[in-house]
């Protein structure tokens, strides 16, 4: 099933909060769970999401904004604490996304703290967006 109508930015928005799943080696059905939520956040059907995870080739792009670059990385950690344990494997990987998406070297760190620390607490995204942004 080809994914038409789900532009190439969301698709690789959902394949790296796969691989965030998977980057611990310890997939839990809550990751895949909140995987589900995300999707139906965004009107993207279980039929749409299993054909994006299970057949999408292509280009995988960073977002240009960044409203979507911190909401984005905001769901990789909701993705990590998912399981409500963070793994030094999915630390090392939100880093790694935080560096692709364009942040400068010294601001990773703590900007991947206070994404963390923000999931573990239960923010909601918009509160998240208004205080990275102040």
């Amino acid at each position: 099933m080809e994914i038409i109508n789900i532009n190439t930015e969301l698709k690789s928005h959902f394949l790296r909060l796969y691989q965030i799943a998977l980057s611990d080696e310890n997939f839990s059905h809550l990751e895949m769970q909140l995987l589900y939520k995300f999707a139906e956040e965004r009107a993207i059907s279980k039929i749409e999401l299993d054909a994006i995870l299970t057949g999408y080739a292509g280009d995988v792009i960073v977002p240009q904004a960044l409203e979507m670059k911190i909401e984005y990385l905001y769901d990789f950690a909701l993705m990590i604490w998912a399981d409500e344990v963070v793994s030094i494997d999915e630390e090392i990987t939100l880093k790694k996304y935080i560096k692709v998406f364009g942040f400068i070297e010294e601001n990773i760190d703590e900007l991947s703290a206070y994404l963390l620390r923000s999931a573990k607490e239960h923010k909601p995204k918009n509160e998240i967006l208004a205080e990275l942004k102040d």
